[in-house]
């Protein structure tokens, strides 16, 4: 017999007649020496809020990992989530790689494309070919929001982004007690609520520590790539009763005493240098001392249950660690804790307790707040805390998340190296400056693997042993809605944008960040020559990094890629079973005129349950059978509207049980309208109603059939919101009709978008 030619380059054997005249081949995998590599990316915490950074919240575990790592206080984000979470997986610029701003939009320009650019390799994408198995729970967040729902289109979920596994979420925010969970490539309900004691962070860690023991036990040669990516401490803050109970007490100096502390503790530990002032309070923050005692007492509460929240994601990530040193691996494992951007200024200068009802034009006035103190961190509160909490976070920066100035930008950064690597260097600190851009390429470094050519961020792996060295790092460009900022060689020039004025009227200052670390003396009419050379570089990086033109546009864009996703869709068809929907492929029902019909059949013994939910205890509608009689929830802000049909729902047969919303004109600011539940297409009871949705229906999205989490209304009367309250009858399907009578305020709209950023 005549052995036959090789079938093709995929294989490089011999195949003849039989076996006897074959040689067999098997592909060589690659099987890479170096360590595991662990992300944490925490949300919003700000450069003051570890422990080790000087903060009075208790972060032992983290500070652990500095006592034996390193912590950098040169560290720098891109002011906002999605965008350093596409520069630290690609090791490029955020506009560079197509998300010059959030994943929310697409606004039709290179730079802002709302999802990573698919020429532009993640991390997961280099370290898998690499022998790596790549996991991810938490936070995505990096691809378009329009894209998230059942049929994807799932090039842009973790999965096809180079990650074997996913558990988490895709929005920029989920709630805690009731999360829209998405496990690999499917929205699955979370496996718990408020009610059994569930969290969760302490889901997340538990996702983790299965997938990481998963790989210890069928792949323990291989290294493993992990990013664990919390809700904490994005709003909602929410944490145990307890935990915020035991922060209230630290708290209640207030934000001014809190500021002087960790200033005074950041110079004792050498994270900012002796002689580091405070700059003045930002804009719109006032004295402490100025607020009345009601005013203190929400204030204090409101900022525990964002300590809580950061000490119970601490604990959480404890356990994750212990397992790791348990196991044998810790000492194996390259670790780094991070913030994506600084504290948020979103809490306003009074915070929130419910943010979904100022969003739809319900006050949330003092009395009404102080009433709900202890609900403060629960499950049917949606908080976040006041500008002056979020300043003290950012001690000793200016500013906060979204803006240039230090306070958006300048984050934590703990690194823990394999023992091999650095045991000599536990304990140290390194200042240079560094950008989130050059994490790839430095863990690359560690790692011991190739750094890809189209990877423009700088290494600064040399630091790590040599805390003197030149990393190389010469220049680094910021910009965020307009604000704009430029470090190069030591020094920053940087303009905070009022939206909708001019870009030639801002107003462009000048520090010697070297020496002035928190960007207190601004050298901008002392030294205009350096001034004009520095504004002359921002424009050529913006130029190379496609972040131009330049876009202050909120409501606009929102908008823009609303119409341009919905297109002229006005009907919705979900047949029952259909899975979850995220709220931004859902019906946008604000400020406009519907119907929603549901096709069900009752039994002759009736029937109860869930027709369609969209929302949360926060905020959202849902129709609803309850003792025998239709029920429409429009829930603005917490506030319950019902309509109960005015006769029963036949039953022993076939009908479409419904709701109609007539918007009705109105002068005023609120748009109002005429609620109709409808059995067989007919009127069964209505109210009128001066509350409609306005700019946000829900965070949380649609389900047909039941109300998962959460609930939007109290189904069972015991205050919980308990679910999820399936329907016992036979649903067919739903259908939604959007009227063309809307009118959105896509300002506002556009506000309330980026609060959930």
């Amino acid at each position: 017999m005549t052995a036959g030619a090789n079938p093709g380059a995929s294989f490089s054997g011999t195949i003849g007649d039989t076996v006897a005249d074959s040689e067999p081949w098997w592909p060589t995998e690659p099987r890479p020496a170096g360590p595991n590599l662990l992300v944490v990316l925490l949300d919003d915490v700000g450069f003051a809020d570890f422990g080790c950074y000087g903060s009075s919240i208790a972060t032992p575990t983290i500070d652990r990992l500095a006592a034996e790592g390193l912590r950098y206080t040169g560290f720098h984000t891109t002011a906002m989530c999605s965008t350093t979470r596409a520069a630290l997986l690609t090791g490029r610029n955020h506009h560079d790689v197509g998300m010059g701003c959030l994943a929310n939009f697409d606004s039709g320009f290179p730079g802002y494309r709302g999802k990573i650019d698919p020429q532009a390799a993640t991390l997961a994408e280099i370290l898998g070919p690499a022998g790596y198995g790549c996991y991810l729970v938490g936070k995505w967040h990096a691809t378009r929001l329009t894209e998230t729902g059942p049929a994807g289109p799932f090039d842009g979920w973790p999965l096809g982004r180079g990650f074997d596994r996913f558990y988490g979420f895709l929005d920029a925010e989920t709630d805690q007690y009731s999360p829209e969970l998405v496990r690999d490539n499917t929205h699955i309900e979370a496996p718990g609520d408020h009610a059994s004691g569930y969290h969760l962070t302490e889901d997340l860690i538990d996702q983790a520590l299965g997938f990481l023991k998963g790989h210890s036990a069928t792949r323990p040669d291989r290294p493993w790539f992990c990013m664990v990516n919390p809700g904490a401490c994005h709003a909602p803050h929410q944490a145990p009763r307890a935990l915020i109970d035991d922060y209230e007490g630290l708290l209640t100096n207030g934000w001014d005493v809190e500021r002087s502390r960790r200033l005074a503790r950041q110079i004792e530990l050498g994270i900012v240098p002796a002689g580091t002032v405070l700059p003045p309070r930002n804009p719109g923050v006032g004295a402490w001392a100025d607020h009345t005692p009601d005013e203190q007492r929400l204030f204090t509460r409101l900022a525990a249950a964002y300590a809580a929240m950061l000490d119970h994601f601490d604990r959480h990530l404890g356990r994750l660690i212990d397992w790791l040193e348990a196991s044998g691996q810790l000492d194996d494992t390259l670790v780094l804790v991070l913030s994506d951007n600084g504290a948020s200024q979103e809490g306003g200068p009074l915070g929130f307790i419910n943010a979904m009802g100022p969003f739809n034009l319900v006050a949330e006035p003092l009395e009404s707040k102080l009433a709900r103190l202890d609900d403060i961190g629960g499950p049917d509160t949606h908080t976040n805390f006041p500008l002056g909490w979020a300043m003290a976070a950012n001690t000793p920066l200016k500013r906060y998340k979204q803006n240039t100035h230090g306070g958006g930008i300048r984050d934590p950064l703990v690194l823990r190296l394999p023992r091999a690597h650095g045991a000599d260097q536990a304990g140290g600190l390194r200042h240079p400056f560094c950008h989130v851009s050059d994490l790839a390429p430095t863990v690359l470094d560690l790692l011991g693997l190739p750094v890809p050519d189209d990877m423009t961020g700088t290494s600064f792996a040399p630091s790590v042993a040599d805390p003197e060295v030149d990393t190389g790092k010469r220049t680094q460009y910021f910009e965020m809605f307009g604000h704009r900022g430029i470090w190069h060689d030591g020094w920053k020039a940087v303009a905070w944008h009022q939206p909708g004025t001019a870009f030639d009227d801002d107003a462009w200052e000048l520090y010697h960040l070297d020496i002035d670390v928190n960007e207190v003396v601004d050298l901008a009419a002392a030294q205009p020559d350096r001034l004009a050379d520095l504004q002359q570089r921002w424009w050529a990086e913006a130029r190379a990094n496609k972040v131009l033109p330049l876009d202050d546009r909120f409501g606009e864009r929102f908008a823009e890629n609303a119409e341009r996703h919905t297109g002229d869709r006005t009907r919705y068809v979900f047949w029952a079973g259909m899975g979850h929907l995220p709220s931004d492929v859902a019906p946008d029902l604000r400020s406009r005129s519907y119907r929603i019909t549901a096709e069900v059949t009752i039994p002759a013994d009736g029937a109860e349950g869930v027709l369609v939910a969209h929302g949360d205890a926060t905020s959202g509608y849902s129709l609803f059978v309850r003792d025998g009689r239709l029920v429409h929830d429009l829930n603005i802000g917490g506030n319950h509207q019902l309509v109960t049909s005015d006769r029963p729902i036949p039953v022993g047969r076939t009908c479409t049980l419904g709701f109609e919303m007539r918007r009705s004109p109105g002068d005023g600011p609120f748009p109002t309208g005429v609620g109709t539940v409808l059995i067989d297409g007919e009127p069964a009871g209505s109210m009128t109603t001066d509350r409609i949705f306005w700019l946000m229906i829900s965070w949380s999205g649609l389900d047909v059939g039941l109300d998962r989490g959460t609930t939007v209304a109290d189904y069972d009367g015991s205050g919980r919101h308990l679910g999820p309250f399936a329907f016992t009858g036979d649903l067919v399907k739903v259908e939604v009709d959007l009227a063309l009578d809307q009118e959105v305020d896509h300002d506002g709209a556009g506000a309330a978008e980026l609060s959930r950023e």
